[in-house]
């Protein structure tokens, strides 16, 4: 007799229990796994089965992995997991996360009724920004004059000092800017994450957490914005997403 084929269970996230699996929803895996949810009492955990033997990591499991987080979010409340979060079995799920976490879990879930996440993201346009910086600061002007048209290993010190001097000026207008759009996403009363910038010419990187009644108001807001901004920062929303920034992602 053939031994059973060994497989685990790849949880996604926390959800209240009157969810339903979207009909052919599909997760991480190769082929990719069906999702189906597994209850207790008032909270559940969207699952799909796993090929234990099966590395995670690809670009398209963790696509998987958002993309169904994403889509549950945008209709439910839902708390994202670390992507990668394997149990045994879905008797596991039940009593080891659901269970031993029910409480914090519907807590956390009433928190998030009717909210969703975005994520604003600006970069500055190089030369707007560049000539910004050098008609109000005399001095990097000066340098800038100075190193025009010479060899770079005649002007090594000159360069320096005009990077650090640009630098610190971009880090200043990060801070002006950042600050700007954090107040207007308070006249929405939106929780507000500030994330790390990720490249040296961001502009603005943070999530919001809003009502999702009051998403057309944030994208008019971001037009705003835009506009404000025309030809100097390029500005991107993206969402409706899972409230990565807001919750304490519990591990299995």
């Amino acid at each position: 007799m053939m031994a059973a084929e060994s497989t685990a269970v790849y949880v996604y996230g926390i959800v209240p229990a009157d969810v339903e699996a979207q009909p052919h929803a599909t997760g991480v895996g190769d082929p990719p796994g069906e999702v189906t949810v597994v209850r207790h009492g008032e909270i559940a955990a969207l699952v799909s089965t796993l090929d234990p033997d099966r590395p995670l990591g690809t670009p398209t499991d963790l696509r998987a992995h958002e993309e169904l987080l994403d889509g549950s979010a945008a209709v439910t409340p839902v708390l994202p997991l670390r992507f990668g979060a394997v149990m045994t079995d879905t008797d596991a799920v039940e009593s080891e996360l659901l269970a031993a976490n029910e409480d914090q879990f519907r807590a956390a879930l009433d928190e998030l009724e009717g909210r969703v996440q975005f994520v604003i993201r600006g970069r500055y346009i190089e030369d707007m920004i560049l000539r910004e910086l050098l008609d109000e600061n005399p001095e990097a002007a000066r340098l800038g004059d100075e190193i025009r048209g010479k060899p770079e290993d005649l002007t090594r010190d000159a360069r320096i000092m005009l990077g650090e001097m640009i630098n610190q000026a971009i880090e200043a207008k990060r801070a002006q800017d950042t600050h700007k759009v954090v107040s207007e996403l308070e006249k929405l009363d939106a929780l507000i994450n500030q994330r790390e910038p990720t490249h040296e010419e961001d502009a603005v990187h943070l999530a919001a957490l809003i009502e999702s009644a009051r998403e057309q108001e944030l994208e008019d807001t971001v037009r705003r914005l835009v506009a404000d901004w025309d030809g100097r920062v390029e500005l991107d929303l993206l969402g409706p997403m899972a409230a990565y920034d807001f919750v304490t992602k519990p591990a299995p």
